[in-house]
């Protein structure tokens, strides 16, 4: 049986993303709300980890 979370930052983003907050009033609103509160990631975003071998 799969597990319930299947991670995918494509599908990630397009549902919690900057964008799609930005796209609709409620969304603007979650963002506002964020704001407000001092969030310091108002939305998920993709993050790449860079390493560097020594």
């Amino acid at each position: 049986m799969k597990r319930p979370y299947q991670p995918n930052v494509r599908h990630k983003m397009k549902t919690h993303g900057f964008r799609e907050r930005m796209s609709t009033a409620d969304g603007r609103n979650v963002l506002k709300r964020r704001r407000a509160k001092g969030r310091y990631k108002l939305c998920v975003t993709h993050t790449v980890r860079i390493t560097v071998n020594k």
